[in-house]
């Protein structure tokens, strides 16, 4: 049975906020963590209650390095960082490269483990890749996240109340019941509710950001003997929130200003960032989640076998709005028929690890293999539909009308009213079938994949103070993907494509298509209409209504084969990707004195290429597969252990080197999967935690991380997009993240227990988009305008008193309680042309909560 840090030593005090040995699985055997080449925080129970984490969105305030970031849906669009490496993206897709596991189980994407914490016994963050143990894909690392275990024999309980502003509300509690002397199971259970901390200026009462989840868990535990364990898990998890809106930075300057009063009805765009105002309806996010898993362990007396199997079942269905005031599109929302309102993520995964574990040659070699299995199903449906509103502000924020730009004046001269018209598509009635109002496409991708693996890892005692470590970890992968058109509505976009490629051909069309080729000529002039009537232009823009998330696709039955050539649209596909690997680790540890280790690493990692899962991946017979992303990483450190036991310092210098980067990125009006030829994460961390005394306790972190693409990835067949990234900083990492919190835990006389907490978390400018920006000759400028976000520090503080038979406190406590307001995902608003959005963190919350236990 597992150890908790927390708890492991019961000295009549209460609970410890930092032990003074802390027990980690780090190497899947149980080890102290100061014994450990590896490059890992730890943190307790008690922490996360002094600290506040009730999430793992919370962790930046206790780690630093770490960094999560989600988008229009926290479930589907989650992004998880340390040391500034991460998978840059929301594509379903993608895998993270930072692997979450849950008592010992992978949880195949971030959103799957977002749930509230609840009976936590530590997690522990892995820093650097760790394949050859933790499987699969962790280049940039892991989360390591273990559960109380049933207790045999003791009879327990607690229960905790929480309530704050923004009328949040919140209950977790659990029990522990012994039944005998070699069973006991637990039941936790934890239910959360919180307005919204964003509003909406169109809609009154719409809210984003807010929380409506509970989650239920129950364990069995069975010791039929002293040799052998089996360990039963199952949850359920049910949410249904709004999230998440984004609030508006900046509108394209090609807008009017009738327009934009219109889009932004109540609030300028300036001023929604700090007044947390939000400019479309209400975002849908929902999530069914049903987990279930069995560990069986059994000791030979030369060799311990562990044996896990799980099965993951994930029902993620959102609705989403065009992110301002206008009726342009929503995803399963008011613009599409109510028979096609399919948007939703079905992920079912099944996984299965077996290990053995022992010693050889009196005890020097501690050798493990072990083997892993994976099989992921994703079925993920896409419904968007156009507006009313889509035609006329997509054109006119997509093309200059006024003098905006010098540079288009000439192009442009005398075309404003036509491209009103043929927005609008009322004004000439030769125009009208090119409105984009009812027009959608229900798009349905599928996923299989199975991962195999077998792997092996060693640590050999050279001498009493020197160990080798070596890994190696083999893993095939496959996956077969497939994008399906299911329904389609609207011919906007075959109408619009049609009138220009038929009216641009001399002699050809109806009378009323030559007609309106000639009047369309007279108002704008040749050079115009040569530009209007490029097929390969046709959907460039997005005024012509081939937005591709809303267009017929090629192979789909809803186009016609004459329109196969027209690349703007999007093409079904069925491919299959396969790729297999070496991973491999070796670490020198050496121990000069008994409180002082010395250690150097080398490791090779590798994650998983795939599918981008998305209507724009095959456009124009494009291939939607993305290559596999491989690592480098070399880590020199040490870890010190002071004060008779009570402190550590740890430092570890790394520098990581990754070839094929994965990376996502959205243009405005297609989501880009590429990868990256040169990318690395060069720098340092170090950590101090533990007791000053027997009352006050520390824990501090830094990092520095500079995380950024190479100057020079061009290797003669990059794309644009990722040229456009070469020398810059990747995407939310900051090159200096700190954390530092100071916590006093002791009595008021010799009663009442007196707790008193502050933290404080820093991060250095940081970059929130994918995109770089780039001069004419495609060197690197700057970055885009709005993506940088500005140093910040972030104070959580928490003061609580305990009665003095130690069985109920009350607490009060304040997260960001200067309130700084921040970014932490920037990108282009949807077929907005230049005007920008981003999704921003919370702000201050204060509240008190009451704990129980007994």
């Amino acid at each position: 049975m597992l150890v908790s840090p927390a708890f492991a030593q019961d000295n009549g005090d209460g609970d410890r906020f930092v032990e003074d040995v802390i027990i980690v699985q780090a190497t899947r055997r149980a080890s102290d963590v100061q014994d450990v080449p590896i490059a890992v925080t730890v943190i307790n129970p008690v922490q996360l209650e002094r600290q506040g984490v009730t999430n793992i969105q919370d962790l930046a305030s206790v780690a630093s390095g770490f960094n999560i970031q989600s988008s229009q849906t926290e479930t589907q669009g989650t992004s998880i960082r340390i040391r500034g490496v991460g998978t840059t993206g929301n594509n379903i897709g993608l895998e993270s490269a930072v692997g979450v596991f849950i008592d010992g189980v992978y949880q195949s994407r971030p959103g799957i483990a977002l749930g509230e914490m609840v009976d936590i016994e530590a997690i522990e963050m892995l820093r650097g890749p760790q394949g050859t143990l933790f499987g699969r894909n962790v280049t940039a690392g892991a989360l390591n996240i273990r559960t109380k275990a049933p207790e045999l024999g003791e009879f327990g309980g607690f229960a905790d109340f929480t309530y704050g502003n923004y009328n949040m509300a919140s209950v977790q509690a659990g029990i522990n019941l012994p039944a005998g002397d070699n069973l006991a199971f637990r039941a936790t259970g934890s239910f959360r509710q919180r307005d919204g901390f964003l509003t909406s200026s169109v809609v009154p009462g719409a809210e984003s950001h807010n929380r409506d989840r509970f989650i239920l868990r129950g364990q069995a535990l069975w010791e039929p003997t002293d040799a052998t364990s089996f360990r039963l898990i199952a949850d359920y998890q049910d949410v249904d929130e709004n999230c998440c809106a984004a609030v508006t930075l900046s509108t394209s300057p090609n807008l009017s200003d009738a327009t934009r009063d219109r889009l932004f009805p109540q609030v300028g765009f300036e001023d929604s960032l700090e007044a947390q105002v939000f400019n479309s309806q209400e975002f849908v996010n929902q999530v069914e989640s049903f987990n279930v898993s069995g560990e069986l362990n059994h000791d030979f007396g030369g060799a311990t076998a562990t044996v896990i199997l799980s099965y993951s079942d994930f029902l993620g269905n959102s609705v989403q709005d065009d992110f301002n005031g206008s009726l342009q599109y929503t995803v399963a929302g008011e613009t599409v028929p109510a028979a096609n309102r399919g948007s939703f993520d079905d992920i079912k995964t099944f996984t299965a690890e077996a290990r053995l574990q022992g010693e050889a040659f009196d005890g020097r070699l501690d050798w493990l293999i072990g083997g892993f299995y994976a099989q992921e199903d994703i079925i993920e449906e896409f419904t968007l539909g156009l507006g009313a509103d889509y035609s006329t502000s997509v054109g006119e924020a997509n093309f200059p009308i006024g003098p905006v730009a010098p540079a288009f004046l000439s192009l442009y001269a005398g075309a404003g009213a036509f491209i009103q018209q043929l927005q609008a598509g009322v004004a000439n009635p030769v125009f009208a079938p090119l409105s984009a109002d009812g027009q959608f496409a229900q798009n349905r991708f599928e996923q299989d994949a199975s991962s195999f693996s077998v792997f092996t890892h060693n640590i050999f005692s050279v001498t009493d103070t020197v160990d080798l470590t070596l890994g190696l970890r083999y893993v095939d992968d496959t996956k077969d993907g497939s994008y399906d058109q299911i329904a389609a509505g609207g011919n906007s976009c075959l109408a619009a494509a049609t009138f220009l490629a038929t009216a641009s051909a001399a002699g050809a069309g109806s009378p009323a298509a030559q007609g309106a080729m000639g009047a369309l000529t007279a108002a704008v002039g040749p050079a115009t209409v040569g530009l209007l009537t490029n097929p390969a232009l046709i959907g460039g823009g997005g005024f012509l209504n081939c937005f591709p998330f809303a267009s017929p696709a090629i192979g789909s039955g809803f186009v016609p084969d004459a329109f196969s050539a027209f690349g703007f649209l999007p093409e079904e596909y069925d491919d299959t990707f396969k790729d297999d690997e070496l991973v491999y680790t070796a670490r020198l540890a050496w121990e000069p004195t008994a409180d002082l280790m010395i250690f150097g690493a080398y490791s090779h990692g590798y994650k998983a290429g795939g599918f981008n899962l998305d209507a724009s991946a095959g456009a124009g017979g494009a291939d939607p597969r993305f290559a596999s992303e491989t690592i480098e990483a070399y880590e020199l450190g040490f870890k010190k252990t002071l004060a008779d036991g009570r402190l550590r310092f740890n430092m570890t210098a790394f520098l990581q080197n990754m070839d094929d980067f994965q990376v996502l990125e959205f243009t405005g009006t297609a989501f880009q999967t590429f990868n990256v030829q040169d990318v690395s994460s060069k720098g340092f961390e170090a950590e101090l935690n533990g007791r000053l005394s027997d009352t006050f306790f520390v824990n501090a972190g830094l990092t520095f991380a500079d995380a950024s693409y190479g100057d020079d990835c061009d290797d003669g067949g990059t794309i644009p997009e990722a040229l456009g990234l070469c020398g810059s900083s990747l995407t939310n990492a900051p090159k200096i993240s700190t954390v530092l919190g100071m916590t006093y835990d002791g009595k008021i006389g010799d009663a009442w227990g007196f707790m008193a907490n502050v933290n404080l978390a820093t991060q250095s400018k940081r970059r929130t988009s994918t995109r770089g920006q780039t001069a004419a000759n495609g060197v690197i400028t700057g970055d885009v305008p709005f993506d940088d976000q500005n140093a910040t520090t972030k104070i959580n503080a928490r003061m609580g008193f305990t009665m003095p038979n130690e069985q109920v406190s009350i607490e009060f406590w304040g997260l960001n309680i200067t309130d700084e307001i921040t970014r932490g995902i920037t990108f282009n608003t949807a077929v907005q042309g230049a005007s920008r959005s981003a999704f921003i963190e919370a702000p201050r919350q204060y509240g008190v909560t009451l704990r129980t236990k007994f």
